[in-house]
């Protein structure tokens, strides 16, 4: 159950006629070289809070970050610009992007404007308390509807938050928020957790977590390599952190105390070069040899990995098991994702290249939930406090 305030009940029970409301947006989008966005999901996401608080009668300013800009300095490829434009197709109506606005903003009601990407404003990324009071009197509604930085405690994450009249949730971090309770707090059991990416260390405190939450813990990825290691077999030259094997084996031990499992994989597809057109040869796992860089799991491994999803209650997953990206290594992945797809289990996934092996192997609509966070997804699966929810909880006492 949600502690928070909700900007769908504030609508529904005339709270936002003629307020002004001030919703703190994930519009960081990717943009091509040529300057044009290339890839607007994150702006679609935000469009149903936006028409809630125009439906219920508001005057409404949306913000968001953009990229890694110098706080004062705003240059073009740090510009809402193209993202205004973009926001003004997408509701049928002209969205103004303003600049310079900490200090005032002119707004009806029934329109919308974009305040210009909020890091360019000095002391947005330290919470200055001083900024968060300025932009607090802009709204007589604060929403938060932002799960991608619900994790870092910034001005307009945050310190608004705790000044605002009223401070809300959005109806996108409503969902994240409810989809990663129903995961993680209340599980239908088995709970699997599929965890990919590079590095063990990036990961290492989400893996020691969940290994006291989950039934199994499928590794894929350079983690898995360290699994491996960890284990006592060859990895060839394959990319991984034997300084972190000691760590691994206390995450293997760590499952099976509780009776649950870390499946290492017994075969592998290798390669000699990371590269699009490298040979991919099917191997066991103890027969990788000293010039071989282990690419993607094998047909034996991902079977024993289906059988593992097909009988899940619940699946978690966040990062690929293989070099998806090269087809010649993607079919571990590839087999995963039609395996979640075909489940039963209700299935949560987050993380960039999460998303991108969901989209290359057409499988959006068959994934129980898609998370719009990277950071925050993996610090709620932590069990980590994000600040940006935490004030809101904070607000509604």
């Amino acid at each position: 159950m949600l502690n928070v305030k909700l900007l769908s009940h504030l609508a529904k029970t005339g709270e936002l006629q003629g307020k002004r409301v001030f919703i703190r947006s994930d519009l960081n989008v990717p943009f091509t070289e040529q300057g044009e966005i290339s890839e607007d999901t994150r702006i679609r996401a935000s469009v149903p809070a936006i028409k809630l608080a125009l439906e219920a009668g508001a005057a409404v300013m949306v913000t968001s970050h953009l990229g890694r800009p110098t706080e004062g300095v705003l240059t073009p490829k740090d510009s809402l610009a193209p993202v205004a434009k973009r926001l003004s197709e997408l509701l049928g109506q002209n969205v103004s992007l303003i600049q310079n606005w900490v200090d005032g903003v002119e707004v009806k009601v029934g329109e919308v404007v974009l305040l210009e990407n909020c890091r360019v404003n000095v002391g947005e990324k330290k919470n200055n308390d001083e900024l968060a009071q300025k932009m607090a009197k802009l709204c007589d509604v604060y929403v938060n509807d932002a799960f991608g930085t619900a994790h870092r405690a910034e001005a307009t994450t945050h310190g608004i938050a705790k000044y605002a009249k009223i401070a809300c949730a959005g109806p996108l971090l409503e969902a994240e928020l409810t989809a990663l309770g129903k995961a993680l707090q209340e599980p239908k059991r088995p709970l699997v957790a599929i965890v990919g990416g590079s590095k063990v260390s990036t990961k290492l405190s989400i893996l020691q977590s969940l290994a006291t939450k989950v039934d199994q813990l499928i590794v894929g990825g350079g983690i898995a390599n360290t699994f491996m290691l960890a284990k006592g077999l060859p990895i060839g030259k394959s990319l991984a952190e034997p300084d972190q094997v000691e760590q691994a084996k206390a995450v293997m031990d760590l499952m099976e105390k509780r009776g649950a499992s870390v499946p290492i994989p017994t075969d592998v597809v290798v390669g000699k070069a990371f590269s699009a057109d490298a040979q991919a040869t099917p191997k066991l796992s103890t027969e990788i040899a000293d010039d071989d860089m282990v690419f993607d799991i094998g047909e034996q491994t991902a079977q024993t990995l289906v059988e593992i999803i097909k009988k899940a209650g619940t699946v978690v997953w966040n990062g690929p098991v293989g070099v998806f990206e090269f087809d010649q290594f993607a079919k571990g992945t590839a087999q995963i994702s039609y395996a979640i797809a075909d489940s039963d289990a209700f299935s949560i996934a987050g993380g960039g290249d999460t998303l991108a092996a969901i989209a290359k192997f057409g499988i959006t609509d068959k994934v129980g939930y898609i998370s719009t966070g990277g950071g925050a997804f993996l610090e709620f699966l932590e069990g980590k406090v994000l600040p940006a929810v935490d004030i809101l909880e904070q607000r509604n006492t």
